[in-house]
């Protein structure tokens, strides 16, 4: 073995060793041995890889820029969540989660090679350029992302304040792909907007960061003061909120409970299951709610919607939301960055799983589309967690088809569970993502303020209603 090869699979075998007491544990049966030399042996297949690459290609590799595209292409391979943050992402991520970054102002993943927009933050360059959610960007300046990490083009998209960059958009409805101009600012969030809607209290939470309870809290108290003994109720309005921080959306729930579970996680080990439980105290004095959300609500926002709904503390309003129901844990790796992997699986309190079918709310209202729009409906549709490649699978997913294929194998038919040809806990995904610019022309808005007035009320027949209009 030549002295490059031999430091090469020393390496190697010292980061797997590093990486915990997994293979320590795997030792300690004869199934847990034969599954230590499988890993060894795939160890040694990427090890003769490498090697062979570092040596025989065109060009010579730069080794740290090939050791991190091999761990980002094998977290990508596990969903579209996980994955590797070097030391630059990781401090990017650390500024953003604070509510102050320079970039775009958009929430992004990744899906068939393209970045997809999940949502665009309120007031910054992406939004006031017209980036919609479902939108794919399939192009940096005229460069294409297919081959990229996500990471990889989160980078290109950020840069000097004042800057700008083309961005090339596939879009739902429109045939031809258009190019946007858009110009880098520094993104300032102020996750929590609120106005005074005559006697309801409007308040809009745009992202989850480290300031939204607290910004949330003073919006509540601001406007009792103002609205005073008239005061109706509030609305809370998560639309196209696409999620953030575990202890934000924990602790906005807990601003409106008095008691009992705001959300339950559950890791791959039953130990790893955690609840997390409301202190007594509702900052809003048990006022009626009602909380909007649509197809690009998702994680954090969904965390709060179910916990509410399940506790039948807010009547839920809009469309579903877009279905991400998993947990990402960042686990920092000293000076090496870190990683961000999905640990859990998040439940409301009654024990439901939204991962790939979303929260459908109880009174279904479709935004009424402009004249313009409303030959290109389907561009409004935000593709949600379910058509994420490589999505994770919910539990009740997971169950049903194990079912089905067991029925199958029995000669059963395991499809017609509800009698329409469509089971129960089907993954569902695709729901408007749309939002009326201008208040007074805010369908699901209005309705919302309508029901807290009295003038509406919500019944058996409210659901069948609105989803006729």
């Amino acid at each position: 073995m030549r002295k490059s090869e031999y430091a090469l699979w020393t390496l190697l075998v010292l980061a797997v060793l590093a990486a915990g007491s997994t293979i320590v544990g795997l030792a300690r049966s004869e199934t847990a041995s034969a599954a230590n030399s499988e890993i060894y042996r795939q160890l040694d297949l990427f090890g003769e890889v490498l090697e062979r690459v570092r040596a025989d290609y065109v060009e010579k590799p730069e080794d740290a820029k090939l050791i991190e595209s091999a761990i980002n292409g094998m977290l990508m391979a596990l969903d579209p969540h996980s994955a590797y943050l070097n030391p630059k992402h990781f401090r990017d991520m650390q500024v953003q989660t604070r509510g102050e970054f320079g970039g775009l102002g958009i929430e992004v993943t990744m899906e068939n090679g393209v970045v997809k927009v999940v949502a665009p933050i309120e007031d910054t360059p992406a939004s006031k350029a017209g980036i919609q959610s479902g939108d794919l960007i399939t192009a940096l300046d005229k460069e294409q992302i297919q081959g990229l990490t996500l990471q990889e083009a989160v980078e290109k998209m950020r840069g000097p304040v004042n800057s700008a960059i083309t961005l090339t958009i596939v879009r739902k409805g429109t045939e031809d792909p258009f190019d946007v101009k858009v110009v880098r600012d520094v993104i300032h969030i102020n996750p929590v907007k609120y106005s005074v809607e005559n006697d309801v209290g409007y308040i809009r939470v745009t992202t989850f960061n480290e300031q939204t309870t607290a910004n949330l809290q003073k919006a509540i108290e601001d406007l009792k003061k103002e609205i005073g003994p008239k005061l109706k109720g509030f609305v809370i309005d998560l639309r196209n909120n696409p999620g953030g921080l575990l202890d934000q959306a924990i602790s906005v729930s807990d601003t409106f409970l008095d008691q009992g579970a705001i959300v339950l996680t559950k890791g791959r080990n039953l130990e790893e299951t955690q609840r997390s439980n409301a202190r007594p105290g509702d900052l809003t004095d048990g006022q009626k709610m009602v909380v909007l959300i649509n197809g690009g609500s998702a994680s954090a926002s969904e965390i709060v919607a179910g916990a509410l709904q399940d506790h039948h503390r807010a009547t839920i309003l809009g469309t579903r939301s877009f279905g991400k129901g998993s947990v990402q844990t960042i686990i920092p790796l000293g000076s090496n960055g870190a990683l961000r992997l999905t640990t859990a699986r998040y439940y409301t309190p009654s024990g439901r799983s939204i991962q790939a079918k979303g929260i459908e709310p109880e009174v279904v209202v479709e935004e009424e589309l402009p004249e313009e729009l409303k030959a290109k409906a389907a561009s409004q549709n935000t593709r949600g967690e379910a058509n994420l490649r490589g999505h994770l699978k919910g539990e009740d997913e997971e169950a049903k088809e194990k079912a089905k294929a067991k029925d199958e194998n029995s000669g059963a038919n395991a499809d017609d569970e509800d009698g329409e040809g469509k089971a129960k806990d089907e993954e569902e995904s695709g729901s408007s993502a749309y939002v009326a610019p201008e208040k007074d022309k805010d369908t699901q808005l209005q309705y919302a303020l309508e029901i807290l007035r009295g003038t509406k009320t919500v019944t058996t027949d409210t659901k069948k209603k609105a989803e006729a209009n």
